[in-house]
């Protein structure tokens, strides 16, 4: 009997999906548009930065690079969501580690441009004279790639770790993708598990109160450049280039924050739904809408082109 306790999961199931028919096809009409959105919407953006000269700034270039892990960082997760909706609400052994990985170092990627992008604003306000020949575009793609490279590479070790776990019992995973703690706790030996649970806390911990804290250091400078300046206009003109930035950066790292800096706490699996959508699916939902209706420059360019396609057709 114990023996046959001990066969390994080979897939999990998600039990956090309504069950209901009638919710599930809601849910799903919903998902899809939303998803939709958030890929026309980055397209629209890489696509508007590339073909602008005028665009071709440092600003810009990591707001297109952004837009571009964003749509990988979504599709991660809802096209799964999305099947799970109306098919089979199963994810094999292996499908889960990929999608775990490619969530969080998408997700990494970001948060590490997200830092990168407060230190241009930095540069650009509080050393303007020497901003273009310190931000240059070898150093923005140097530093996008190692974003990039840092986000790919963090997650690894977890990863390679939690393959080596046996699960065993119970397979129903109560969350609506595959993350580190809702895995680890169907994981059958309960103390080498529960001391990887505290090791992934202090790793993402250390990791996003990196980030706050050089983006809170980035912003403080930022701030008293802005609060010299005398003019109403000039600080208004200034502080205008940060807001877009700074309005995703607390959309994301807030939802973010609830989730993965809760240490010993525990939510029940509604709000663990809810905290997961808000970073997973609508923090996304918003960039490109922030990056659009408050940039002028894309709304006009948007625009020029909109405008160009419908002259076309016409």
């Amino acid at each position: 009997m114990e023996k046959a306790n001990q066969i390994t999961a080979h897939e999990f199931i998600f039990s956090a999906f309504p069950y209901s028919w009638r919710d599930s096809v809601i849910c799903f009409v919903l998902l899809f548009f939303i998803y939709a959105f958030i890929v026309v919407g980055n397209v629209v953006i890489i696509t508007v930065v590339q073909l602008n000269i005028h665009l071709h700034t440092p600003m810009y270039f990591f707001i297109s690079a952004l837009s571009f892990l964003e749509i990988w960082y979504t599709t991660a997760t809802i096209p799964k969501m999305l099947s799970c909706l109306l098919c089979e609400k199963n994810i094999s052994l292996n499908g889960c580690l990929l999608q775990m990985y490619f969530f969080h170092s998408t997700g990494i990627s970001e948060v590490c441009l997200l830092t990168a992008m407060a230190f241009d604003r930095y540069l650009a306000i509080c050393s303007p004279l020497h901003y273009p020949t310190i931000m240059t575009p070898k150093l923005c793609a140097w530093l996008t790639l190692g974003c990039c490279v840092c986000g790919f590479v963090t997650p690894l070790p977890e990863i390679a770790w939690i393959s080596t776990l046996p699960f065993c019992g119970s397979n129903h995973l109560e969350h609506i993708f595959c993350d580190f703690l809702p895995v680890l706790r169907l994981a059958c030996t309960d103390t080498q598990a529960i001391l990887m649970i505290q090791v992934v806390d202090v790793v993402h911990a250390v990791e996003i109160i990196t980030a706050v804290m050089l983006i809170f250091m980035s912003y403080v400078g930022i701030v008293a450049v802005i609060l010299r300046i005398r003019s109403t206009e000039g600080r208004r003109k200034a502080f205008s280039t940060c807001v877009s930035h700074l309005t995703v950066f607390l959309l994301f790292f807030g939802s973010v924050a609830l989730m993965y800096l809760r240490f010993s706490a525990t939510y029940s699996l509604f709000w663990d739904t809810a905290i997961a959508l808000a970073f997973a699916v609508v923090s996304p939902f918003f960039n490109p809408i922030i990056y659009s209706l408050r940039n002028k420059e894309i709304k006009e360019a948007i625009k020029k082109h909109m405008s160009q396609v419908s002259i076309f057709f016409s």
